[in-house]
């Protein structure tokens, strides 16, 4: 039910919420999902996704009997519900269809809510709602009626995306013929949904005598009702096609202008605009950031959540819709940055186990100004990085396959189960204020006096070797390793994960590998003594000599002993036989690793240095699966005038797969203190704490689909042949008529 209401509005005004709210409530979509049904009882899946992406599961009883209302649904209830002290409701089969019946006290007085369903055809249920006052003597005078209706759409299990690329100029016209010929030739390929890029409506020559001009921006940018958007939402109903497309959008005048997404319905109507959160350096002196809490759209393709090109160079924008179900990230780029193609729209489909469709600018005919091409690279990703890509030089399309209930398995190469191994209660820091973080004296360029002291540099030395045939010859290799960093000057060296054990040798003895350990530590501690260095490694740890429990445990040692440890909290597939995560985060990007894939080093480490513009130096074993070597990714300063890719994609220092050497970084601590990755934003600085709290609720309290049922849509397969738009265009909404005031027989 997407905004079809009859008099709905002064429903809401009457339990007393003001014009705003009760607007956004008349306008709000609701979707019942049937997962079984009999003439006894029927069991649904509640979607309201303007809350939160809340839903919930429950069975209702048709036997004229009172029962409970489900809790999930009073934690975002606002009007009857929340009316009714009770928490009751019955529902039963009448002569004019299914009858639900609340008891109500409203404005001190006794009221009753009926409410019938019933069929207006195969693909519609009508529900028709009566409110009324109950006097003494049993009487009841109706004070409000209203109609809603309800759309029958069965769910595509698998379905067809298709994404485009190419560039827009200045004439919004052509622009517009431009995106109609990319959708009908994604129709033409069979495609359910289309995503176009960012700005499709035109390029951004919004300058007054060579400076950005937001008032002209402001005036140049769209309307939800003009002629480009019309143009659009015409041929979505023209094709039967859903489309995503990135449009600058008119704010308030004189002066204010959105980056804004557009997901617009096979029926022409716009299901839901998002408003660019995280703006692309330049583009901070002519928009304005959105900051509209996220959303998720219940559609029968699934649930869709939308971020627009930089949403997707910071982790939480993607991490957040996920975790609020989103099942499918669909987004509009207009990127210079080759890093997004390699490495953010990938990663935030591995890392989230959702898929991403994408779809960036490509070229530039331009002669004067930037030069520097959009990159395109447009592509469709599904939970595992599985990937179709377009061309980075040229127009193009992909097409690909979407089964969107597969981001419920929630698969990744280190884990079973990418959610199960979140740990929300470590996760804090990430929803508060800006200003109270540790990072806050971090923000912007670095001072010339730096907010933390120490050195201005750091030689770190990655130092890559692995168990050899014996452990004897291991540490003797090992101890050869420090002695020759510390003569080469460095400060620190990093170690790969559980160097000293052979592949598969902790997972079958963990106690003795333990043991082995804690012999080893001190061999590390009298090694770091002896050379004058710290070292950083990985053991197994028994937490007591009389406790079974064990950790995998990072130890950063110095000349005075151990500096501090960190218990990893995330545990991979097979540590978890094995080991009991830790219950802090520790501040050291210090990385002895094991590359599970190449996507582990070559994009989430790279990533992690990036988003966060710190150095990380990650050091891995000679047998790592994922057949990369260790890689340091330096946070980078920025200092302006960089060539695009420099700006954003940090720079690295690697050795090679299966090669035993020793790599020296130098590590300038300015690098790390500078948070800009140009002249406006800062990645850190620019973010939205208090839109963050899906990051922090407990993983069963989120309205992910596999939360909210164990049924899945094979379960239930609909032979029906019902499609959006078989009943035509949207209802209009309308006001009915007073009600005639009228007596009748409670019950």
């Amino acid at each position: 039910s997407d905004s079809k209401y009859e008099n709905w509005e002064n429903y809401m005004l009457w339990y007393g919420m003001d014009d705003d709210k009760a607007r956004e409530e008349t306008i709000e979509p609701q979707i019942h999902i049937i997962t079984a049904a009999s003439k006894e009882q029927m069991t649904l899946v509640h979607q309201l996704p303007w809350r939160a992406g809340a839903q919930a599961e429950y069975t209702v009883r048709m036997d004229g009997e009172f029962h409970p209302i489900p809790q999930a649904l009073f934690k975002t209830a606002r009007t009857s519900w929340q009316a009714n002290k009770r928490a009751d409701w019955m529902h039963k089969f009448d002569e004019k269809g299914l009858l639900c019946e609340q008891h109500l006290p409203v404005k001190g007085k006794p009221h009753v809510l009926r409410y019938w369903r019933s069929l207006v055809s195969a693909n519609e249920i009508m529900v028709n709602v009566h409110l009324y006052e109950v006097d003494a003597s049993g009487q009841e005078k109706e004070v409000i009626h209203t109609i809603r209706y309800f759309q029958r759409i069965p769910f595509k299990e698998k379905w067809t995306a298709a994404a485009a690329q190419f560039f827009s100029g200045m004439d919004v016209a052509e622009n517009l013929k431009t995106c109609v010929s990319w959708m009908r030739k994604a129709k033409a390929r069979g495609a359910d949904l289309v995503v176009l890029p960012e700005n499709s409506n035109r390029d951004r020559q919004y300058f007054v005598d060579g400076k950005p001009s937001k008032k002209k921006a402001h005036e140049m940018s769209e309307t939800l009702d003009g002629e480009f958007v019309k143009g659009l939402c015409d041929t979505c109903a023209e094709l039967g096609l859903w489309a995503v497309v990135g449009v600058d959008l008119k704010g308030h005048p004189p002066a204010t202008a959105y980056i804004a997404q557009l997901l617009i319905r096979p029926d022409g109507e716009i299901e839901g605009v998002h408003k660019k959160h995280v703006l692309w350096d330049y583009e901070y002196t002519l928009f304005e950031p959105g900051d509209d809490p996220y959303q998720v759209f219940d559609t029968e393709l699934g649930r869709l959540g939308l971020l627009v090109c930089a949403d997707g160079i910071v982790p939480e924008a993607a991490r957040v819709m996920s975790l609020m179900g989103a099942q499918v990230l669909l987004n509009s780029l207009n990127s210079r940055g080759p890093d997004e193609m390699r490495v953010h729209i990938p990663l935030r489909a591995l890392e989230n186990g959702v898929w991403h469709v994408a779809s960036n600018a490509v070229g530039n005919p331009n002669n004067m100004g930037l030069l520097w091409p959009w990159t395109g690279g447009s592509q469709i990703c599904d939970p595992l990085g599985n990937r179709v890509v377009a061309s980075e030089e040229h127009d193009d399309m992909v097409i690909g396959e979407v089964r969107p209930f597969e981001a419920e398995l929630k698969r990744g190469v280190w884990t079973e189960d990418i959610f199960a191994q979140r740990r929300p209660e470590l996760y804090g820091v990430l929803t508060k204020p800006l200003d109270v973080v540790p990072c806050a004296p971090m923000y912007g360029p670095a001072a010339e006096v730096l907010p933390f002291p120490g050195p201005a540099s750091v030689k770190v030395a990655m130092m890559q070797l692995s168990r050899t045939h014996t452990r004897l010859c291991t540490e003797w290799m090992t101890k050869r390793q420090v002695s020759y960093a510390a003569r080469r000057g460095a400060l620190v060296g990093v170690l790969p994960e559980l160097w000293c054990f052979a592949r598969g040798e902790v997972d079958k003895d963990p106690k003795a590998a333990a043991d082995y350990s804690a012999s080893m530590l001190q061999t590390m501690l009298d090694a770091a003594r002896e050379n004058s260095i710290h070292l950083c490694f990985t053991l197994v740890e028994q937490e007591t000599a009389t406790s079974n429990k064990l950790f995998h445990t990072a130890y950063l040692v110095g000349p005075g002993g151990v500096v501090m440890k960190y218990r990893k909290a995330h545990l991979g597939r097979s540590e978890k036989a094995w080991a009991t995560p830790g219950d802090a985060l520790a501040e050291i990007v210090l990385h002895p690793t094991d590359w599970a894939s190449a996507e582990a080093g070559e994009m989430a480490a790279t990533e992690r240095a990036s988003e966060n513009r710190f150095h990380l130096v990650s050091v891995t074993r000679l047998d790592c699966p994922g057949k990369l070597g260790s890689q340091t990714t330096l946070a980078g300063e920025y200092i302006g005038g960089e060539p695009i890719p420099l700006m954003r994609h940090p720079q690295g220092v690697w050795a090679r797969h299966n090669v035993e050497e020793q790599i020296l970084v130098d590590l300038l601590r300015r690098q790390a203190h500078c948070k800009m990755m140009g002249d406006h934003l800062d990645v850190l600085k620019k973010r939205f704490p208090s839109l963050y709290g899906a990051c922090v609720a407990p993983g069963g309290s989120l309205f992910t689909w596999r939360n909210t049922t164990k049924v899945r849509p094979g379960d239930y397969r609909d032979e029906l042949a019902v499609v959006r738009g078989a009943l035509g265009r949207k209802r209009k909404y309308t006001v009915m008529a007073p009600p005639e005031v009228h007596d009748s027989t409670a019950g």
